[in-house]
């Protein structure tokens, strides 16, 4: 996490005074100002790597900055009553307007004079950014209202400055740590969003990276599974995914004796890795298809397409969507859905998607109601929910959770510490993991839940306050996955440890209640008690030795005084 690497969290912090101070105030704004910059910088990065290593393999690679670019607006476009005049003169404007590529890498205009690199970035280096992808392309689509609003020489000079500095020391982690590319610009996300009081009044929460790997070991997704997020943000739990699945595939290439490097575990005990030049081409474009999100603010979606980005995926599926409304239709469609979904209340019911049936505007329900919608059959999801979920009275909390029981095998449910998203809310949260059994028409015959595995995490391996600084050990995040995947209802029965099973009859008979303190049984320690008669003779030994005390007292006093008088001490 960020807050355990002082040094970065030093440069981010720099980072945001300086946009502060540079009248860039408004915390969204800011992270999309910076994260275009962190793009810009990772682009070339990854060019420059791609470049080396097609060279080492042999390989061929097209470069993103071989040749020239020509601004969309300068494009020769044939129109059959054009004459050849007027064609030779498109083609003549095309080429004087076109712009070389190599000098729109970050590398190279880094070097400009502080006027100058603000000129070359705004009207050369930003807009190919938007355009990087093809005219017909998401990116392009999503970029196209983006806007570059550093508009002071000296800032965006130190901007750049600062995220090589951040650069360096990441560089540094990978080589003394033996980790991959860290999610950077989640990290400034986390931080800016920590910077501000209403931060997570809409709902923007962003879920710790820990806690994100542990729902990825918990769900497993594999190359070619179809996997969503439909309230994503800047794309935390599909990046979670997509590295979960490299790294699987790097471990089997590392068996079969063909991988290049052994992996470590991280600070949090997970084996992780980012980097996908060594799989097969036909394995990357399986992956490129295997990832599909969506959030209704448009900045999220720009933030997410640049984040998955970065990390080696060429053209995300992010999209500007509201999952709930009426417009959005999809359904069976995902293999793994991972969702941190926003709570925040309730919305406007005339736009709730007909398809949902629970009588409810309340998006924690909706949101898990649509996501086991938008499984398919066999498909698993892992949701985190506020803990109100699991013993909310109403009837939509009860439909809801009968509904996961009955018509999904809910295979567990997590509770977890409500330090957890500090600094940013207090909320008590939970984990549902739960797969499809029956649709939403399926006649059910059986209950597709037999046993429900119960788990109350005390701790993540960070501290519970706002600091939420790295503890000794990983808190309880192996435990849970080692406990899970080996998890048995004729064994985890005991109702006073912190994990147990609890079959699916005794939930019925709670009226589907699924919170952790309805099934555990506290643990008193027997105390034994001496007899009445004993206890009572104790006390009255100690009454007459209190009493015998006293009248020694009185004798021992009575014979100074006298001793007192004799002297004449005392009259």
């Amino acid at each position: 996490m960020l807050q355990n690497n002082p040094g970065l969290k030093s440069k981010i912090d720099q980072l945001w005074n300086k946009f502060w101070s540079g009248g860039i105030s408004n915390p969204l704004t800011a992270i999309e100002q910076i994260t275009y910059l962190l793009f810009m910088k990772r682009l070339d990065e990854q060019d420059l790597k791609r470049q080396s290593d097609a060279e080492f393999t042999g390989e061929k690679y097209n470069s993103k900055f071989e040749g020239s670019w020509i601004p969309p607006e300068y494009r020769a476009r044939w129109d059959d009553k054009d004459s050849a005049d007027e064609w030779a003169k498109k083609l003549l404007d095309e080429k004087r307007f076109a712009i070389d590529k190599h000098t729109l890498r970050w590398s190279e205009f880094k070097r400009l004079q502080a006027q100058n690199m603000l000129q070359h970035v705004q009207g050369k280096v930003f807009p190919f950014l938007k355009d990087l992808n093809g005219a017909e392309s998401n990116f392009t689509h999503h970029m196209k209202n983006a806007v570059f609003v550093i508009s002071k020489p000296a800032l965006l000079v130190e901007a750049v400055k600062t995220i090589d500095e951040i650069f360096e020391i990441m560089e540094t982690d990978s080589r003394e740590n033996g980790q991959a590319f860290q999610d950077i610009q989640g990290d400034v996300y986390e931080m800016l969003l920590s910077e501000i009081a209403t931060a997570g009044k809409n709902g923007q929460f962003r879920t710790p990276r820990h806690i994100i790997k542990l729902m990825a070991e918990l769900v497993q997704p594999q190359l070619g599974h179809k996997i969503a997020d439909p309230a994503c943000g800047s794309g935390g739990f599909l990046l979670g995914a997509y590295q979960y699945i490299v790294t699987q595939l790097a471990l089997s290439n590392m068996k079969k004796g063909t991988g290049t490097k052994e992996l470590s575990p991280d600070e949090d005990g997970f084996l992780r890795t980012s980097v996908a030049a060594a799989l097969t081409e036909k394995a990357q474009a399986i992956l490129q298809e295997s990832l599909w999100g969506y959030d209704i603010d448009s900045t999220m979606v720009r933030l997410g397409l640049m984040n998955l980005m970065m990390h080696g995926l060429d053209e995300p599926h992010i999209d500007y969507k509201d999952t709930l409304s009426k417009s959005y239709n999809e359904e069976a469609e995902y293999d793994i859905v991972m969702a941190n979904p926003p709570f925040t209340g309730s919305i406007d019911k005339s736009d709730i998607n007909e398809n949902l049936q629970l009588a409810t505007t309340k998006t924690e329900l909706l949101f898990v109601e649509n996501i086991y919608r938008l499984l398919k059959k066999g498909g698993t999801a892992c949701v985190i929910v506020p803990q109100g979920v699991l013993f909310g009275s109403g009837s939509a909390f009860k439909i809801l959770r009968q509904l996961l029981v009955v018509r999904c095998d809910l295979k567990a449910v997590i509770t977890l510490p409500s330090g957890v998203f500090k600094p940013y809310a207090g909320v008590s949260t939970a984990m549902l993991l739960f797969t499809k059994v029956w649709g939403p028409q399926d006649k059910v015959t059986q209950p597709a839940t037999e046993h429900v595995w119960f788990y109350e995490m005390a701790t993540d391996g960070y501290s519970m306050d706002d600091k939420r600084s790295k503890q000794e050990g990983y808190g309880d995040l192996q435990d849970i996955v080692a406990k899970y995947h080996a998890r048995n209802p004729a064994t985890d029965t005991d109702r006073t440890a912190k994990y147990f099973t609890v079959p699916r009859t005794s939930i019925e008979t709670e009226g589907y209640d699924l919170s952790f303190s309805r099934y555990t049984k506290d643990v008193f320690e027997e105390v034994h008690y001496d007899e009445p008669s004993m206890i009572l003779d104790r006390l009255i030994q100690a009454e007459i030795g209190e009493l015998e005390e006293m009248e020694m007292a009185k004798v021992q006093g009575g014979i100074v005084r006298q001793l007192l008088e004799l002297k004449g001490i005392v009259g």
